[in-house]
């Protein structure tokens, strides 16, 4: 659709009449001039023809009424407005911390019978709750010994998946370091806007590792208006087989006895999250569907229609009418002069 931003610009259109009219040229006796009342024998002379008093045809007055026009439609802005599209939901701005020390490659989390590493789960849990939040900006840190961002916070979701896919056990260490883990976020979320700022920390272990204990990063968090949500993985039962595989000597353990449950919770009670337990991989798909109910998406979408400026459609076509009018006022005519007669009526 076409419109002009300051269609008012026109009531400057009679303007050059105005100006015209104003500056009319004196007809009366009473302005001052030369005389001269052989004029017309010393145009003939010179060779050229009689031409009227003023040199402004009608063509040129069409072409400098058109430029007048053009440079005032260049001045009311015109713009082509285009279809509306909806613009991406206003979200949050979500970080994922993610535990990839040696712990994580424990086979505990049973699915149809089967033991997975955790880790595999993890992948593909975290990669469903990914997908379902378009909209948001997400972000992905890893950590072991030593946390490090994977992916800064991002629309493109496809691409925290695919980092998420790739990520080792043991790639960041086989330690634990869940308080530099929340301090790195806390770097990442401290510049967007507060009410968005959510962590979600999934770890199998107790911080080991740190420099900043996870209490404290607790409450920087907490200063910073930032909302952690932690998550325990691992299942609290795992039968280990005995000699040669066998029930001799068979015996069942606690994969997860290392796991900080206090300290995770105390670090979602600081910062207003919540604590999730996930033994199993229908508890971790659970933990992450209530995180995203809990941090919902705005689902209002705003509507754009871009706009494209016209304005130098009119200016070029301005350029061309006063390019055309400087060459028909300088250039010499084609036409031959006709000869000027001598005093004995021939010609010169």
């Amino acid at each position: 659709m076409f419109e002009l931003q300051w269609p008012w610009i026109f009531v400057l259109l009679p303007l050059p009449l105005l100006v015209r009219w104003l500056s009319k040229a004196q007809t009366s006796a009473s302005g001052a001039a030369l005389r001269v009342p052989f004029f017309s024998q010393l145009r003939s002379l010179s060779g050229e023809q009689s031409a009227p008093v003023h040199s402004s045809n009608k063509f040129d007055l069409l072409l400098m009424l058109l430029l007048w026009i053009a440079l005032l439609l260049a001045s009311a802005r015109p713009i082509w407005i285009g279809d509306a599209v909806a613009m991406p939901t206003k979200g949050r701005d979500l970080m994922l911390a993610v535990d990839i020390s040696g712990s994580m490659s424990q086979e505990d989390m049973v699915i149809q019978d089967e033991a997975l590493p955790r880790i595999t789960v993890v992948k593909a849990v975290v990669n469903q709750f990914v997908q379902q939040r378009r909209g948001d900006k997400l972000g992905l840190i890893l950590f072991g010994s030593q946390p490090y961002i994977q992916s800064p916070l991002t629309f493109d979701l496809d691409t925290v998946n695919t980092l998420m896919d790739e990520a080792q056990v043991g790639f960041a260490g086989k330690q634990t370091a869940i308080g530099d883990a929340i301090g790195f976020a806390i770097k990442r979320l401290r510049e967007r806007p507060e009410n968005s700022r959510v962590v979600v920390l999934l770890t199998d272990g107790a911080d080991t590792a740190s420099n900043l204990n996870p209490l404290e990063a607790s409450k920087l968090a907490a200063a910073e208006n930032i909302k952690i949500y932690t998550i325990g993985v691992g299942a609290t039962e795992m039968r280990v087989p005995g000699i040669f595989g066998s029930n001799f000597g068979a015996r069942t353990v606690n994969p997860s006895a290392d796991l900080d449950e206090d300290t995770l919770q105390s670090i979602a009670d600081t910062t207003g999250g919540a604590y999730y337990r996930a033994r199993n991989p229908a508890e971790l798909q659970a933990a992450y569907a209530a995180i995203a109910a809990l941090e919902p998406i705005d689902q209002e979408q705003e509507m754009l229609r871009p706009e494209r400026s016209l304005l130098h459609w009119p200016l070029l076509f301005a350029a061309g009418l006063w390019l055309l009018l400087a060459l028909k006022r300088n250039l010499p005519e084609l036409a031959p002069r006709k000869p000027a007669p001598n005093q004995n009526g021939g010609t010169l």
